[in-house]
């Protein structure tokens, strides 16, 4: 067993000096397309009868308590309809609380009732290494999108994807007026662990608040933000089948002082049989001492298997890159067969004036205790922080895999990450044969013949060592008016939008509208086949578009990432819509499942 006092250990950083930051106009790779480029049409019917698309998150109604109630509404506009009491209308079988985390709130605090959860952005999707039809998938639980007030939730299938019966949201954190960012793992057991960062802040005139204040935040008996955990049992039936940590709060870290911001937290489980390390528990975040200043941390544990877990070591620093204060963020941790702990990590150069993104990679033989450092890229032309002719703001810029098969004696390294260098987004990726010391020249992943921005990739390696890029993507028109998707889309809802040149609404538009996309590759990244649309419906990212800072602000959110796993020969994908397949009439942002079988 694992012992505290093995872990709480200050760590041995070992940095790789990277080369000085060259000038660079373009990125490489950008326009090499091994599978050639597809037109729009073919792309449009490339998912007919191979892809199924399933909404899970409209097969059943949640409610639960906020600890923030927040009524100022947009609507009718852009299909906005503010917090709306639950009214009894929720079948999920949850708590609606109000919940003994709020005890000790001041005064207002929390709201007087349950609140219907409407929307459902940003996800993440895993599968239980004990049953690969036992999926989890977790994303935002919105009950205003006009005030960004949620918390987690999740949605579980026991059918490989077909239904998902049991939802509700993740229980034990509803003190915070947020908890965000939905991330599990199982562990080998068929333990789920969900990794959560709960965070304080007050409505001040619509606008957010995140001043530390005993008379003014909600509950000035918790801390303002924590790094937290919550495990669902394997076995666990009903939604609120999640354990604590001997009956408290299962916190990692918790921050009390602003200024010192946790935030992008991610999680990783060894249940490799014969790693060293088996059963040890990765949970790494970033702490933000400003705006766009990052320092990486990771924090270990033991896994039980009766879904508990040792007490978790203190904070290690993993290694930043030198003469750069920024530091570094976006990590996405993934262990071999071997018991060797990798993550990529991104950066930016003030020094170029913000232009270029770097690349890099830290890596752990020991268990998390030690580490070393290498460059990927440090070419990355970085994108735009909201996309033209929309609001939405841009997400996590790469995504990091590893695979479980040997090539030429090491297990290769995957890595995709988007570029802005031709004006839009493009999608690249690289492999790494050798443990990360050198990689491959990066090929473009998207095929589209049209300029247009490709976004989120995400990566994944099958059991059988297949990869595959999952992303958002535009390239498809917004539906034309009198089409047969023109009503179900939304679209005449789409009224307001400080952000778009043309005519309201964007019936039509270029570079508009969304779709999902994946692109699947041989170990050695040989593609299989093009790009296959995963969406069979494109959707409007303007309808009911979470705000991130107030209503009346540009910014709106469609979630940083989106989620992707695979089992049993079949990929999953969880991802936004806002289409109504018939269970989506106020086109609310719901999940999306797509289920495919790998080439």
């Amino acid at each position: 067993m694992l012992r505290r006092t093995s872990l709480a250990v200050s760590a041995s950083l070992i940095i790789v000096a990277l080369a000085a930051i060259p000038a660079s106009t373009s990125s490489p790779g950008i326009g090499n397309v091994p599978q050639g480029i597809q037109s729009d049409a073919a792309y449009a019917s490339s998912g007919a009868n191979r892809v199924g698309n399933v909404l899970a998150t409209t097969q059943r109604t949640s409610c639960y308590t906020p600890e923030a109630a927040f009524f100022t509404s947009l609507a009718p506009a852009n299909a906005y309809s503010g917090m709306t009491p639950c009214g009894g209308a929720a079948n999920t079988g949850e708590n609606p609380g109000p919940y003994a985390t709020q005890a000790g709130s001041n005064a207002g605090y929390p709201a007087a009732g349950p609140m219907l959860v409407k929307g459902h952005s940003e996800s993440d999707i895993r599968v239980d290494p004990t049953n690969p039809y036992h999926l989890i998938g977790q994303s935002k639980w919105f009950v205003s999108a006009e005030g960004y007030n949620h918390l987690l939730g999740f949605y579980e299938s026991t059918d490989g994807g077909k239904t998902w019966p049991v939802q509700g949201h993740v229980p034990g954190y509803e003190g915070w007026t947020d908890n965000t960012d939905p991330v599990g793992a199982f562990d080998r057991f068929g333990n789920f662990y969900s990794l959560i960062l709960p965070y304080q802040f007050f409505y001040d005139n619509d606008f957010h608040n995140f001043q530390i204040n005993p008379n003014r935040e909600p509950n000035p008996k918790l801390a303002a933000e924590v790094i937290a955990a919550s495990v669902r049992p394997h076995g666990a039936t009903t939604a609120d089948e999640w354990s604590t940590r001997d009956g408290q709060m299962d916190i990692v870290a918790p921050y009390d002082s602003k200024g010192r911001e946790p935030d992008k937290q991610w999680i990783a489980i060894d249940t490799n049989r014969y790693s060293p390390f088996r059963d040890r528990i990765y949970v790494m975040w970033v702490v933000f001492t400003g705006p766009a200043t990052a320092h990486p941390f990771v924090a270990i544990a033991q896994a039980l298997p009766d879904g508990t877990h040792t007490p978790w070591s203190s904070p290690i620093s993993l290694p930043e890159v030198s003469g750069t204060p920024q530091g570094a963020t976006y990590l996405l941790p993934h262990v071999t067969p071997d018991g060797t702990l990798y993550t990529s990590l991104v950066t930016t150069m003030p020094k170029k004036g913000y232009c270029c993104d770097v690349l890099f990679l830290d890596k752990s033989t020991d268990g998390g205790i030690t580490w070393t450092s290498t460059l990927i890229s440090d070419s990355i032309a970085a994108t735009p922080f909201v996309y033209p002719n929309t609001t939405f703001r841009d997400g996590i810029e790469e995504s990091f895999a590893v695979g479980n098969k040997k090539i030429g004696g090491h297990y290769p390294l995957y890595v995709t990450w988007e570029d802005y260098s031709a004006g839009v987004v493009n999608i690249l990726l690289a492999a790494s044969y050798d443990e990360g010391i050198t990689w491959s020249r990066p090929i473009q992943v998207n095929d589209n013949a049209s300029a247009v921005d490709e976004f989120q990739p995400n990566l994944d390696v099958a059991p059988d060592g297949t990869v595959s890029v999952a992303f958002y993507d535009r390239r498809l028109a917004c539906p034309a008016a009198g089409s047969p998707d023109a009503g179900p889309s939304g679209i005449a809802l789409d009224t307001i939008n400080p952000n778009y040149g043309g005519t309201l609404p964007p019936y039509g538009a270029a570079n508009y509208c969304v779709n999902s996309s994946i692109q699947f590759y041989m170990p050695t990244l040989s593609p299989k086949g093009h790009n296959i649309r995963l969406t069979q419906h494109t959707w409007d990212p303007q309808l009911s578009a979470p705000h991130t800072s107030c209503p009346t602000c540009r910014t709106t959110f469609i979630g940083d990432y989106f989620g992707i796993t695979s089992a049993a020969g079949r990929s999953y994908t969880t991802s936004v819509t806002t289409y109504d397949d018939g269970t989506n009439p106020t086109h609310q942002q719901q999940q999306v499942i797509a289920i495919l079988s790998i080439p």
